[in-house]
């Protein structure tokens, strides 16, 4: 799917002509969980940088790269997971400024904290996947060259990969709220 995606945006690039392309460096917060540790949130952090081109008159291609630290919280079980993530996605402006967005996300998982009954492990690359596969879906308002951006990163792919880790059956759920300052080229 994600091959499919890129293809269709890439062959949609030159269509575009003499368009214009924005950078927009970005920071903000994320609240996470993974799906198997319940209904508890934890609060992180998200920075990145994000490109973004037009394809059509109401629709862009936007590629990014951003930090974001992710995990989930039980009663005695805290994850603490580090990704380095690469999203993809279409925007379509319903009226100027306003955009929906959906795509596919690529993560690198960087950093592994694992805690379970008082004992801390770091860097459980072990228990933890390497990549994971999200669906951001969002929303993103623009004024005056300032950017909100709103989104859920659905999780498509486990986050724990061996039996030993409560998270081998859990997924990636991140709302991720960010404020950017868009510069056009």
């Amino acid at each position: 799917m994600n091959k499919a995606f890129l293809a269709m945006a890439l062959a949609a690039m030159p269509a575009a002509g003499n368009a214009q392309f924005s950078l927009k460096p970005m920071v903000g917060a994320t609240l996470t969980n993974v799906t198997c540790t319940g209904k508890t949130y934890k609060v992180g952090v998200a920075a990145g940088l994000e490109t973004e081109m037009p394809v059509a008159k109401r629709l862009s291609v936007a590629l990014g790269a951003y930090y974001s630290k992710q995990g989930g919280r039980e009663i005695d079980v805290d994850m603490n997971l580090h990704y380095v993530n690469f999203p993809l996605t279409a925007n379509y402006y319903i009226v100027k400024g306003l955009a929906v967005k959906t795509g596919i996300q690529f993560g690198v998982n960087v950093v592994s904290e694992y805690k379970w009954q008082g004992y801390r492990v770091s860097n459980v690359t072990d228990y933890f996947r390497d990549f994971v596969f999200d669906i951001p879906v969002g929303l993103s308002y623009e004024y005056r060259h300032f950017v909100a951006d709103a989104r859920y990163n659905l999780g498509i792919t486990r986050v724990g990969k061996s039996d030993s880790v409560h998270a081998k059956d859990g997924y990636n759920s991140v709302f991720m709220l960010t404020l950017g300052y868009k510069f056009t080229f």
